[in-house]
């Protein structure tokens, strides 16, 4: 059975109704999932009521603890949004794309949206990844993790990009504090490059980083010249229009050879679906049944890996694409 970390409260981070990150992504997934006709293969687990203390103290790890406090307090603030007129004698400062009005925390960002429950369902979110690395090593079998918010552009210091915490950098320094794994890879086939783990992970010899992702699109980063301080960072520019052929020759001949010689213990997949033809966002042309074939890749590999949602924003594809993935895993 695939294991799959699941909650309803992931529904209850609100980014508005037009925004492309809302809830209606992961609650069609799992409702799609139900319906499989291989339903009865599919283990599904709340996540863990892990302690917020340890919980937190691995997102310090790679935030700056006044980020982290500014979503805090912004989400206590009932996630109003500040005005545009402040007077002049009041003091503004701004961390993390948070505006701070004389003590007050505001959000600006239009691409990051907080409400009340944001950062009690971000920080569930980093403990389902984390829960997600726990299954893996144990059952030596993937694991998938349908949460949200996505983590992979957030930096540091500020979010961006739909995302508060890096997910996939948290999980990946939680997984080397056990004592099975040295090494962890990460894989981001996302269509935007993952930009906030690259820079949260590339400094350390004991990860490796592979973004797969379309150029000339958001963020705009995540060159081939790129590759970090250790050799340990691969990203692959995939033009517009590629379809999975572009994929396969990647994984053939750079992601295969790249993850092979480091030999992670565990890998972890930043999955976004938004390399869809009918995705909004991107001008890639993959089908849902491609992420099939991309899991394949993935189990070459190793059978230790979790893979972790990030984007797809046409709804109907990104349901047929986590299918296509966890049928894979069922086979």
């Amino acid at each position: 059975m695939t294991p799959i970390i699941y909650s309803e409260e992931f529904a209850k981070h609100f980014t508005g109704e037009a925004h492309p990150e809302r809830a209606e992504r992961i609650v069609a997934t799992f409702n799609a999932l139900r319906k499989t006709s291989w339903a009865d293969k599919i283990q599904w687990l709340e996540p863990s009521s892990m302690e917020t203390p340890l919980v937190l103290s691995l997102i310090h790890e790679v935030h700056i603890p006044e980020y982290v406090q500014a979503v805090e307090e912004f989400a206590n603030n009932n996630g109003q949004h500040a005005d545009n007129d402040i007077p002049t004698n009041i003091q503004v400062t701004e961390i993390g794309g948070f505006r701070i009005v004389d003590g007050q925390y505001q959000y600006f960002d239009a691409d990051v949206s907080v409400c009340r429950d944001s950062y009690n369902v971000a920080l569930l979110a980093v403990r389902a990844w984390m829960d997600g690395v726990d299954l893996a090593i144990s059952n030596g079998r993937p694991a998938f993790v349908l949460a949200r918010p996505p983590g992979h552009h957030a930096l540091s210091n500020r979010g961006m990009g739909f995302c508060l915490f890096g997910n996939a950098a948290i999980a990946a320094n939680y997984a080397l504090k056990q004592s099975e794994i040295n090494r962890v890879g990460i894989l981001d086939w996302d269509i935007h490059h993952g930009n906030g783990t690259q820079a949260l992970v590339e400094n350390n010899p004991d990860i490796a980083f592979c973004s797969l992702h379309e150029m000339q699109c958001y963020p705009n980063t995540g060159y081939p010249s790129e590759k970090g301080k250790y050799d340990n960072v691969l990203n692959i520019p995939i033009l517009a229009g590629s379809k999975l052929a572009r994929y396969e020759q990647a994984f053939e001949t750079e992601v295969l050879p790249f993850f092979t010689k480091f030999q992670p213990d565990l890998l972890i997949v930043s999955a976004g679906y938004d390399a869809n033809l009918a995705d909004p966002l991107s001008e890639v042309c993959l089908q849902p049944s491609d992420y099939g074939k991309l899991t394949q890749y993935c189990l070459q590999l190793t059978n230790k890996i979790v893979f972790g949602l990030e984007g797809g924003y046409a709804v109907k594809e990104l349901t047929e694409s986590v299918v296509a993935t966890i049928e894979q895993l069922n086979m």
